[in-house]
């Protein structure tokens, strides 16, 4: 689709840079100063305002790019999404929306969700994948491009129709690669059981190629897709059955095997109403290590919360025993969830530095009164096998400072974090303060100047006596 209409900031909200504007952290406890780079414009009156949730982050050189829901709406979706990118490294941020979406900026749906972005090195575009949510053509995947590194994008393609979710995009960046400046569409399909799906485009994201789907039985949803150097394409997925599972191509998405077990997954949900669940966060190394990381309470005995596990695979169908990120003790009541894993794509084995940002309750069996959401970060310079202190990055916040949904008081379903090559780890989060009146306070923040990957000498554990076990429900919103 030509780029000729373009929609920045300007045309909603004068465009501003907001590197230079901290906001104190909220709690005595947190002690990273953080940067807000996007807030909440519209006014429909479907949506709960001032409010921006669940975002995804991509880092390229010196160009990082989010992308999130703005205007969260409780049934579904949101007015619009929303992106923040900085070219410099995450020293300054300028604020977008994404034009052609809903009717806020001229789109034909009613709501938009399920950000996600990648960038095709080969044809130097910046992608967003998004999900329609009530349009003419149901709940599509849509993809919406900029060729100007990521500062404006131009109206989106129609990646694939139905009734459809949890969509995510990744593109092959190896030069090397049979398959370079391929990328790779996920998406699974709820008429049918959250059947999954994959698309492939081998132009910048202008078209996508057949619906395909893996080998075999292949029901899930929050498929995160990444490719190795030489090509292999590898997606963890949460399936029907309580498992982390995954599938993968080795040939350029023209078919895709059967799905492999990661894990067994043994989760405990979170009070207070939260919308929460063991979705995969995935990243992968220079030389093609797979990381994987989702919330389980295996470690913990009678399941009363959660850690933050990671598993590690080298091609996809082999994966190690989970580890136990070692935030804190096993006898804490602290509860870990919607973690995001970023990985320094310069980095490798046992020097792969690693940055992983998660939510957590201080005390796990609360109520929506008195749970305090708090956003941490740790980090390893070793692969995983030991791991730095924790520190908090914002909260303590109260739930009803967050917007509501038919699932529950919503943050996100996911989180993400980037590290940059040689550098410091960007995630970008939602942070909440007390609404005025009826009104939110929510925007989308970054630790200024970025987290530093320190390592240390808190080790990992595994290899547990036996897995707790919880009822859980699979998500099917979007």
């Amino acid at each position: 689709m030509p780029l000729s209409r373009r929609m920045l900031t300007a045309t909603l909200l004068p465009a501003v840079v907001v590197g230079g504007l901290l906001v104190s952290a909220t709690s005595a406890s947190a002690n990273v100063a953080v940067t807000q780079v996007s807030t909440d414009p519209f006014t429909d009156a479907q949506a709960q305002h001032r409010t921006e949730v669940e975002p995804d982050t991509f880092a390229f050189g010196s160009t990082i790019v989010s992308a999130f829901q703005v205007g969260r709406v409780s049934g579904g979706g949101s007015s619009d999404i929303g992106f923040a990118t900085s070219t410099d490294g995450g020293a300054t941020w300028t604020q977008g929306f994404l034009p052609g979406t809903t009717a806020n900026t001229g789109g034909p749906c009613g709501q938009i969700s399920d950000a996600a972005v990648a960038f095709d090195a080969k044809h130097n575009v910046w992608l967003i994948s998004s999900l329609g949510v009530n349009c003419p053509t149901g709940t599509p995947v849509l993809t919406s491009r900029s060729t100007d590194g990521g500062k404006t994008f131009g109206n989106p393609v129609t990646t694939a129709t139905g009734s459809l979710d949890k969509n995510w995009i990744v593109c092959d960046n190896t030069a090397t690669s049979p398959f370079f400046g391929n990328c790779y569409t996920e998406y699974d399909i709820t008429s049918s059981g959250d059947s999954l799906r994959m698309k492939t485009s081998s132009d910048g994201g202008l078209t996508w190629g057949p619906a395909r789907a893996p080998a075999g039985t292949h029901t899930g949803l929050g498929g995160q897709p990444v490719v190795q150097p030489n090509g292999t394409v590898v997606v963890p997925y949460l399936s029907l059955n309580d498992q982390i599972r995954s599938f993968r191509s080795t040939n350029g998405g023209a078919s895709w095997n059967s799905t492999v077990a990661v894990a067994t997954i043994s989760h405990h949900d979170a009070a207070g109403g939260l919308r929460e669940e063991a979705l995969p966060s995935a990243e992968i190394d220079s030389t093609g290590t797979v990381y994987v990381a989702w919330s389980d309470c295996r470690f913990r005995s009678g399941c009363p919360s959660n850690d933050i596990v990671l598993s590690k695979s080298a091609d996809g169908t082999t994966w190690s025993t989970p580890a136990r990120v070692p935030i804190d003790a096993t006898t804490s009541t602290v509860d870990h969830f919607v973690p995001g894993i970023g990985v320094d794509p310069a980095t490798s084995g046992t020097s792969a530095r690693i940055g992983l940002t998660y939510y957590f309750y201080p005390t796990a069996n609360c109520t929506a009164a008195t749970c305090r959401l708090d956003v941490g970060f740790i980090s390893s310079t070793n692969g995983g096998t030991s791991w730095s202190a924790a520190t908090q990055v914002a909260g303590p916040m109260n739930l009803s400072w967050i917007p509501n949904t038919s699932q529950g008081r919503m943050f996100g379903d996911y989180i993400s974090t980037s590290v940059r090559a040689g550098g410091n780890a960007f995630p970008i989060v939602p942070i909440a303060s007390a609404p005025s009146g009826s009104t939110f306070t929510m925007g989308m923040f970054a630790p200024t100047g970025g987290l530093p990957l320190t390592g240390g000498a808190r080790r990992s554990a595994d290899n547990p006596a036996s897995p707790a076990t919880a009822a859980r429900s699979a998500l099917t919103a979007f």
